[in-house]
């Protein structure tokens, strides 16, 4: 096996929130490591809706901060999020000065959408749906200028190299069957979410929970992988993974509908169509499972305009067949973000000394149990900067790591039975029956594939949400459909190969 020092950044990711962190890590030397090219099969370059701030003369931090700790069901830490809603305009305006062209008005103002459980337009676009792209390819642009940053492409990420303290030195990538470990005195996490673990994902398929696993197997405590965010309307098509049908549309005037033309949010929710999303969700998967089908009217909201307001959407619905323009699209719930991860503090340092994590892989408080719409791409800016200078600041002399065995890879016929288990049993709707069929399943792939990546973190999810009894957020657990009056988060750790609660 070859190995490697660096005395600087290890990045392991190459997202908005792990580039953000090798950007702000200047002047000290950063190594990122992607399992694809950079702006290919990351949830960053997905995104589609925008980046959520108080960039408007109407609105305010404190407001933007309020309806994050709203949306967040009890769970959301309100001091992260009043730093993430105050940092948040800067973050917007240190895009632009890298080229993200946001779309503007005629007086040189950011055209600005709401979105849902949003109380103001506060959600900067590029192009209609085309932000994540737009976004990440600035950034890019502006990493690949970098001399202090380098980037190796088609590494996958085997696992942590640790020293005999416990500290993080490293990690374990592989490409081509070759594993190789770099070694450095700090390592940021920023490998995305979970959605490959289900069959209905608007995100990645590659994407596995992989970083998670890691952590979690490196002893790191993982707060809230229970809470799972289904976005409520994926284009329902077929596809794999499934094409985004961004909310920007239910911002201008779109309505969900049945196949009779019924308004069923209506009966749901006072905002209706911009209700949270784990109420949009539940509300779309209620009305399928009756047969009554689901479908985005966006006729009279957007129309004509289609193509040029919502080129991405319009474009993945004339590659189905439909024309939005003159027929409803339908549509269905989807995993599209993870709100648990490796929990971290403000500068998204971990409880182990030397790993950092930023973006959707960590925890940093500011979800709670239900993400407001287009925090994302904000928590990656904003989190990945503050991982990317904390990590700088660390300066240790690297010793001896110990052997690192490397995660094991899941077979695709048990990746695919995974996926499908997860979508039916850990899904929009749970309950114990569900859950327990799901771990049965954990139990015999395991016994198989060993402590395979995947399964690690499915067994997060699926664990912690058997053991939360009440609905909160985007958990809902049909045999306990009610909220406790304790908000309570979930904190865990990985010790002998079994889940140890942690106190919150």
């Amino acid at each position: 096996m070859d190995v490697t020092d660096l005395d600087g950044v290890l990045v392991v990711g190459g997202g908005l929130a792990g580039l953000s962190a090798a950007l702000a890590a200047a002047p000290r030397r950063v190594r990122v490591l992607s399992p694809v090219p950079l702006g290919e099969g990351c949830s960053s370059a997905w995104a589609q809706g925008g980046i959520a701030a108080a960039l408007a003369a109407d609105d305010a931090p404190e407001l933007h901060a309020a309806d994050t700790v709203a949306a967040g069901a009890g769970l959301v830490d309100p001091v992260r999020a009043g730093l993430l809603a105050a940092e948040g305009p800067g973050a917007v305006q240190r895009l632009v000065g890298l080229g993200a062209p946001f779309d503007r008005t005629a007086d040189g103002g950011f055209v600005l959408s709401r979105e849902a459980a949003h109380g103001r337009a506060r959600v900067a676009r590029v192009g209609g749906d085309q932000a994540g792209r737009a976004v990440m390819a600035a950034v890019i642009a502006q990493v690949r200028r970098a001399a202090h940053i380098e980037v190796h492409e088609g590494l996958r990420l085997r696992g942590l190299l640790q020293d005999a303290g416990g500290a993080v030195i490293g990690a374990l990538a592989e490409r081509d069957g070759v594993l190789t470990a770099f070694r450095a005195p700090a390592v940021i996490l920023a490998t995305g979410g979970v959605g490959g673990l289900y069959a209905e994902t608007t995100t990645p398929a590659a994407l596995l929970g992989e970083g998670l696993a890691a952590a979690a197997l490196a002893g790191a405590v993982i707060a809230d992988p229970e809470f799972v965010q289904f976005h409520p309307t994926a284009l329902d098509v077929g596809r794999d993974p499934a094409p985004l049908v961004t909310e920007a549309l239910r911002g201008e005037g779109a309505r969900l509908v049945n196949s009779a033309g019924e308004r069923f949010l209506l009966a749901q929710h006072p905002d209706a169509e911009l209700a949270p999303r784990d109420v949009v969700a539940r509300a779309i998967h209620a009305e399928r499972a009756a047969g009554r089908g689901a479908f985005l009217d966006a006729r009279e909201a957007v129309g004509a305009h289609f193509p040029e307001a919502f080129p991405t959407v319009f474009a993945a619905c004339r590659d189905a067949g439909l024309d939005p323009r003159i027929e409803p699209i339908p549509v269905a719930p989807a995993c599209h973000y993870h709100m648990g991860g490796v929990l971290t503090d403000a500068d998204g340092a971990t409880g182990i000394p030397g790993l950092f994590a930023a973006g959707e892989c960590a925890s940093s408080g500011v979800h709670g149990a239900n993400r407001l719409a287009s925090n994302s791409l904000l928590e990656a800016a904003v989190f990945g900067a503050r991982a990317g200078r904390a990590a700088a600041r660390r300066s240790v002399a690297l010793r001896p790591s110990l052997r690192t065995e490397p995660m094991t890879r899941l077979s695709d016929p048990d990746l695919q039975r995974l996926r499908k288990a997860m979508s039916r049993d850990a899904g929009v709707v749970r309950d114990a029956a569900g859950l327990g069929r799901l771990l049965s399943l954990l139990d015999a792939l395991g016994a198989r594939a060993g402590r395979a990546g995947p399964l690690v973190a499915a067994r997060l999810v699926a664990e912690c949400a058997l053991e939360r009894r009440e609905s909160r957020g985007a958990h809902f657990r049909a045999d306990y459909p009610a909220i406790s009056a304790e908000a309570r988060r979930t904190l865990v750790s990985l010790e002998a190969g079994r889940l140890s609660r942690k106190a919150a």
